[in-house]
């Protein structure tokens, strides 16, 4: 006679319908009085008893999964319908549709329970031969956000895709700079269009495309405080972006930045060119109707500007007259550290990872101590 389980230990049974061993573990009960039971079943009795343990064993570890048919694609569906509050319309659509065509394809069906980091580890490297490396990173941070926010909910026990590292993909496209040639004459070739200022502050400060969105006139100083000391220049403060929340992309972004005459020239004209004095809160680059451009607005008009020049417009994006920017900086002498400052990083360390193939890093201050220290004779 087969002797009775302990209190406790749950329950095991031959389903003659369904002809499997159950497992049956009562786990307390809920809020309401009603008792959580949790069922697993085998085919064979040893098959359902060590399910049985590693629910009991999950329950003991304050670890229980609720959810044992819950998929990879519930789990992403479901952070993205609670779990990215406060992302803009156009970052939510982006993680949509990676999230569509990316994750959901190759590993949406498998129970998130059962995906190992082996599984993951095959679809990234199979994914690296069709995605660049940003786009690989960002497969594998929206999967691995999307599991910590099922672990969260007691819907899985551990998070296997944060134990995989990304490998490397296709090369993206470079950003790239203008030399100084071509940046005189996108200058030149901007005065007339509409987006004559925009360019001018955008090369010329290295402000960055959403935070030139933002801007407002009263954010705006064109004659700056020469009588003071010390003298206080015309800038720009910069404060706020388009992206949600208004905020800049970091703390460092928050920065007021000195305008160059041809700065203060460009946004003279520009105002000029209005039907009239604009309010103080009323956005500086602004569509016919004083909306905020978007950034199809701004690239369209961009590459009109660009097709003046000669250049291929196609191959050209707003963004790169910040880079640009850095790199004329770079060229002529200023140092990293007043570089990182100047377009809002947080660190000299991401100035040089974004911008690298835009920096001159010669490091000369060895080579002008040892020659002071060294010096050649003049017999030498």
């Amino acid at each position: 006679m087969t002797a009775r389980r302990s209190r406790g230990e749950g329950g095991l049974h031959w389903d003659e319908t369904r002809e499997r061993w159950i497992a049956t573990a009562s786990l307390g009960f809920d809020g309401r009085g009603k008792r959580i039971t949790r069922k697993a079943s085998g085919r064979t009795k040893t098959e359902a008893k060590n399910k049985l343990r590693e629910i009991l064993r999950d329950h003991e570890d304050g670890v229980t999964v609720k959810a044992t048919g819950y998929t990879v694609a519930d789990a992403v569906r479901d952070w993205l319908a609670f779990g990215l509050t406060g992302r803009s319309a156009d970052t939510l659509a982006n993680y949509r549709t990676i999230a569509d065509t990316r994750i959901v394809p190759p590993l949406g069906a498998r129970r998130l329970r059962d995906l190992s980091a082996d599984d993951v580890d095959r679809w990234l490297r199979a994914e690296s031969r069709s995605v660049s490396t940003r786009t690989l990173r960002l497969m594998h941070s929206i999967l691995n956000r999307a599991i910590r926010h099922a672990m969260a909910r007691d819907k899985v026990k551990r998070n296997v895709v944060a134990l995989c590292d990304v490998p490397t993909g296709r090369p993206g496209r470079q950003s790239k700079s203008l030399t100084l040639d071509q940046a005189e004459a996108l200058l030149v070739a901007a005065e007339g269009f509409a987006l004559h200022a925009y360019i001018v502050l955008s090369l010329l400060t290295g402000a960055r495309t959403e935070e030139l969105r933002a801007l407002h006139w009263n954010e705006i100083d064109l004659v700056g405080r020469p009588d003071a000391r010390p003298p206080v220049p015309p800038a720009i403060a910069v404060y706020r972006s388009v992206r949600a929340g208004a905020d800049t992309k970091t703390v460092r972004s928050r920065r007021r930045l000195a305008l160059p005459q041809r700065c203060i020239d460009a946004l003279r004209r520009h105002r000029e060119r209005l039907s009239s004095p604009p309010p103080p809160d009323a956005l500086v680059f602004a569509t016919s109707t004083g909306t905020a451009l978007d950034a199809h607005n701004v690239r369209r008009s961009f590459r009109r500007v660009l097709a003046a020049t000669g250049l291929r417009a196609q191959e050209w994006t707003p963004r790169e007259l910040r880079h640009s920017f850095v790199s004329l900086l770079s060229a002529s002498g200023i140092r990293i550290e007043d570089i990182s400052r100047l377009v809002g990083h947080s660190a000299t360390g991401v100035t040089e990872r974004v911008y690298r193939h835009q920096l001159h890093a010669v490091l000369d201050e060895g080579a002008t101590a040892m020659d002071d220290i060294f010096p050649l004779d003049d017999a030498g």
